[in-house]
């Protein structure tokens, strides 16, 4: 194939010898325990793919030491999910538990494959992201940490995955995922106007608002603009544009909880996600009430879901009304779906299933 230098390298360059001979023939796969999968080819080769959870957000050293590892007993083969586990493809059986043993040397966790909970994805938070209501990397470090056992334990029937996206534009597919946190806005932008002339093109930042909240200053004498709160959406498009419309606020800001999402169309269609808890305000750097939240409705899907069965599937089988009972979780008016198109998926039955 002929080098060029665009777009990404020809993946075929960078898989190891041994997938590259069985390429098209793999017969079967089986998971040996958490963390650990094997995959046999039609002629007898085996795989062995060893799964070790991430942060993520990773220092050179970190990367350095995974490599080494790599290079010790799989040929430097390894790879990244799209849920930034690693992945080290080892081709010879004899190597994998004394990788295993150097991986756990290095304080990082073996699990993740079959039915446990997923790394964590997540989106930059307080980091990186500019229009961030709450952090992604500390929170998904606080998460991981209270449920460590299920990622290295099976103790679900099913696959569960996390998401953490730090604000409501939802980078982090959280829409589609068993258990999702949502960083949200409460308060609408604080415009300084003394600056804002300076720094920001008025055109451009009222355009950038979908609703219509933001407008040039009634007073004439004021090179500036105001915000119509009761329209205002938070969802930080603003700021994007203009620096003098800072949305964070230590107070305002918080997150909120959904469930049931998935991507698979095994037994169900995909599914998407929906509230359980509409509001937890921000307590860093630990996080006790999201964590807490959270463990619980884990501890409770595991106790009464049933084999193969995804978060969104046992609710829907158990009903909502039992959902909130058996987790405990209060309902508001913040869960009735008020939006003017909701009337597609507004339950209208007078049935309850308790």
């Amino acid at each position: 194939m002929k080098k060029t230098d665009i777009g990404p390298p020809d993946f075929r360059m960078m898989l190891p010898d041994i997938i590259k001979e069985n390429y098209g023939k793999w017969q079967h796969h089986e998971i040996l325990k958490p963390g650990l999968m094997k995959h046999v080819a039609e002629s007898g080769s085996e795989l062995y793919t060893v799964r070790v959870g991430s942060p993520r957000l990773v220092s050179i050293d970190f990367i350095r030491d995974i490599c080494d590892v790599a290079d010790k007993y799989c040929d430097g083969f390894l790879r990244f999910t799209s849920r930034s586990n690693v992945e080290l493809l080892v081709s010879k059986k004899e190597n994998v538990e004394p990788m295993i043993e150097d991986i756990k040397k290095l304080g990082l966790p073996i699990g993740g494959i079959g039915d446990c909970i997923s790394n964590i994805v997540h989106t930059q938070g307080w980091i990186h992201c500019h229009s961030s209501a709450t952090d992604a990397s500390g929170l998904v470090k606080a998460i991981m940490d209270e449920l460590i056992e299920y990622f290295t334990e099976f103790k679900l029937h099913a696959k569960l995955r996390i998401a953490v996206a730090c604000c409501i534009n939802m980078c982090g597919a959280v829409h589609c995922s068993d258990l999702a946190i949502v960083g949200i806005h409460t308060k609408p932008p604080k415009i300084d106007n003394s600056k804002l002339s300076a720094v920001c093109e008025i055109p451009s930042t009222i355009a950038s608002c979908p609703t219509g909240a933001i407008h040039r200053h009634p007073d004439k004498n004021i090179n500036g603009l105001e915000l119509k709160e009761e329209r205002c959406m938070y969802c930080g498009n603003c700021y994007t544009v203009c620096p003098a419309m800072p949305l964070a606020d230590p107070v305002g800001d918080g997150v909120a909880i959904y469930v049931g999402g998935k991507v698979s169309n095994a037994r169900k269609a995909p599914m998407f996600s929906k509230l359980a808890v509409p509001f937890i305000p921000n307590n860093p750097p630990r996080w006790p009430e999201v964590t807490s939240v959270l463990k619980n409705i884990v501890e409770v899907y595991a106790k009464n879901s049933r084999k193969y069965e995804r978060m969104g599937e046992w609710i829907e089988r158990v009903g909502w009304e039992r959902f909130f009972s058996l987790t405990g979780i209060q309902f508001t008016e913040q869960h009735i779906d008020d939006f003017s198109g909701a009337m597609d998926t507004l339950r209208s039955t007078t049935q309850f299933r308790w």
